[in-house]
């Protein structure tokens, strides 16, 4: 399956990929990640914080597919902001899935405790030093955006936030536009909290999709946006990919942007979360 690729600061990132946080043991990640990579997946989001690098590095070795055309994006958690902890993350991370360089490093969330300084210097250095092609963040707020685009020497390349049809994330959309960072959401299906909802559930039924289908269709049909959902089935890691075979159409976009008066926000850790935008 061809999926179409989105121009970034620099880089072509494919618009969807798959994302591997939490999955319930490692034969069945391997298993997951490497049918994903059968039918087309050509971009991998993982974390340090997931403990799937290893399952990703496996699925990668033992896939047929040039290193050159596939993209695998990784994070430092908010626990090694710190300029040396960050740069012993990005070692292990490579060294773990047994890589050479990564496609996009992101700082993971926005630390309490490190200046934000300290860890774009990082951030940058990373890629400076050849370990990370591209460079970008990750849960970060209007201000945060901000602040982190001057502070950076290289381009950021991304934004990966919260983002699917229950909750308002035009300020931060807006922001990012403004400083060219693409939008990478996570959590595209509100960790399946809109599946059943009958706005979707009635565009579904006219294109002979999903409502999950529908869902990630809304965003990915908006400008610069990519998308990496969680599949824990096998019949969930085709399905999500299968997006381009039909185009909603404005008053169907219209009616899913309406769902939004919802503003559910899914993942909201205390010990984590900034001030989020209203």
């Amino acid at each position: 399956m061809n999926v179409p690729f989105l121009n970034g600061q620099g880089d072509k990132i494919p618009s969807v990929g798959i994302g591997t946080m939490t999955y319930p043991e490692p034969n069945r990640a391997v298993e997951l990640i490497s049918n994903a990579l059968e039918i087309g997946y050509r971009h991998i989001d993982t974390a340090r914080k997931y403990g799937t690098e290893e399952w990703v590095g496996e699925a990668i070795k033992y896939s047929n597919i040039s290193r050159d055309d596939l993209w695998v994006t990784t994070k430092v958690t908010e626990d090694n902001a710190k300029e040396d902890d960050f740069a012993r993350s990005v070692e292990t991370s490579l060294n773990t899935m047994k890589l050479d360089y990564i496609n996009l490093l992101l700082i993971h969330w926005p630390s309490r405790t490190t200046p934000l300084k300290e860890t774009i210097g990082a951030l940058v250095k990373a890629k400076r030093d050849g370990l990370a092609k591209n460079i970008g963040i990750s849960n970060f707020t209007v201000s945060l955006i901000e602040h982190a685009v001057h502070l950076s020497d290289e381009p950021l390349f991304t934004n990966q936030i919260e983002y699917h049809a229950y909750i308002n994330q035009d300020k931060v959309i807006e922001t990012c536009h403004k400083y060219n960072l693409l939008i990478t959401c996570h959590a595209p299906l509100a960790r399946k909290e809109l599946l059943n909802d009958p706005v979707l559930l009635r565009i579904a039924k006219k294109y002979k999709k999903s409502s999950a289908q529908i869902a990630l269709k809304w965003l990915i049909q908006q400008p610069q946006i990519a998308i990496v959902p969680r599949a824990l089935e096998l019949s969930e890691v085709a399905e999500n990919i299968d997006l381009f075979d039909f185009k909603l159409t404005e008053n169907e976009m219209i009616s899913i942007n309406g769902l939004r008066a919802n503003n559910m926000r899914i993942v909201d850790p205390e010990v984590r979360r900034p001030v989020w935008d209203i």
